[in-house]
C-alpha cells in the first residue's frame, strides 16, 4: 500500500490516536525524504556506460604527467602569444568558449575526483587549423578555424570541449604514457635478450613513439559517451553531437583537418551517440530546469 494512502485511511477497526497519527506521519515524511534523497542521488549517477578506467594508467603518476602538460601549455601560449595569435581576454570568440566551459566544469568531478582541484584554463589560438585539445589538468584549447570553418553553435562548441574535456578526465593521455613505457622496457627486455643491442632500443623507441600518435578507438568512443552527458548536464543539446560529427564527415572531404587526424569520424561514431542521446535526453531538460 502507498505509505500517503496508509496515513489517510484510519483502521476499520480503531481510531488512531494522537501517538500514533503522529509516529505516521514521521514515518511518512521519512519516506519521502528518503525517495527524494534517492531521486538525488541518481541524477549524479552516470548515465552513458563507458566501463572503469584502464589500472595500467597508474604507472604514470598522474602530478607528474599534469606538471608536464602545464609546462607544454604555457609553452604553446608563450608561442601563439609570439606570433601575436593569443586571443586577449575581451575577444568576443574567446568569451564564449569560456561561459561553456564555466557550464561544464562543475560536472567534471563525478568522472575524475581530481578535477576538483584543476586550474582549468580556456584560451583561444588564432589558426585555419580545424582543432581543439584538453590537455591533463584541465588546460583546453580551441583554434579559431574549428569555431570558423565549421561554423558552431554553442551546442556544438560545447560538445567539443566536453569530448577534450573528457580525454583528460579519463585520464587517457597517462594510460597511453603508461603503455608507452611499458611496451619500451618490454622491447628492452627483449632486445638484450636476444643480443639485438642499439637495434633493439631504436624498435622500442619507435613503438613508443607511435603509441602516443593518437588516442584508440575506445578511447574516443569513451570520450564522445562521457562529453555527450557532460554537454548535456550543462544544458547543451545533445543531439548538437551528431550534428558535430555531420559537419566534421563533411570537412574530411576537403582534405585532412588536424582534428581528424586524430579524432577520426565515421558513420559508426554517430551512431553510437545517436543510440545515447535518450539517456542523457532528461539531463538536458533538466539544466534548463535548474
Amino acid at each position: 500500500m502507498c505509505f500517503i494512502c496508509d496515513l489517510k485511511t484510519p483502521s476499520a477497526h480503531t481510531a488512531p490516536d494522537a501517538a500514533d497519527l503522529k509516529t505516521r506521519r514521521w514515518q511518512a515524511r521519512r519516506a519521502f525524504m528518503l525517495a527524494a534523497g534517492a531521486t538525488a542521488a541518481g541524477s549524479a549517477l552516470a548515465q552513458v556506460d563507458v566501463g572503469s578506467s584502464s589500472g595500467l594508467r597508474k604507472l604514470v603518476p598522474a602530478e607528474t604527467l599534469e606538471t608536464s602538460a602545464r609546462q607544454q601549455y604555457t609553452q604553446v601560449l608563450a608561442e601563439a602569444r609570439a606570433k601575436g595569435a593569443l586571443a586577449p581576454d575581451g575577444h568576443p570568440q574567446l568569451q564564449r568558449l569560456q561561459a561553456i566551459a564555466q557550464k561544464l566544469i562543475p560536472h567534471t568531478a563525478q568522472w575524475n575526483t581530481r578535477s576538483r582541484d584543476w586550474k582549468w584554463q580556456v584560451n583561444l589560438i588564432g589558426s585555419k587549423q580545424i582543432n581543439a585539445w584538453c590537455m591533463p589538468g584541465g588546460k583546453i584549447a580551441f583554434y579559431t578555424g574549428i569555431l570558423e570553418q565549421l561554423k558552431l553553435s554553442d551546442d556544438e562548441a560545447a560538445m567539443i570541449m566536453g569530448h577534450e574535456m573528457a580525454h583528460a578526465l579519463r585520464e587517457h593521455a597517462r594510460e597511453r604514457r603508461a603503455k608507452s613505457q611499458a611496451t619500451s622496457i618490454g622491447l628492452s627486455i627483449a632486445s638484450q635478450l636476444l643480443g639485438l643491442g642499439s637495434l633493439g632500443d631504436a624498435a622500442a623507441s619507435l613503438g613508443t613513439q607511435l603509441l602516443t600518435l593518437k588516442y584508440s578507438r575506445d578511447d574516443e568512443t569513451e570520450s564522445d559517451l562521457v562529453g555527450l552527458e557532460i554537454a548535456a548536464r550543462g544544458g547543451y543539446k545533445p543531439e548538437a553531437s551528431v550534428s558535430l560529427w555531420q559537419k566534421m564527415q563533411a570537412a574530411s572531404g576537403n582534405g585532412s583537418p588536424s582534428f581528424l587526424s586524430t579524432h577520426p569520424s565515421g558513420a559508426n561514431r554517430i551512431q553510437e551517440l545517436q543510440a545515447n542521446l535518450p539517456k542523457v535526453q532528461h539531463l538536458y531538460e533538466q539544466a534548463l530546469k535548474g
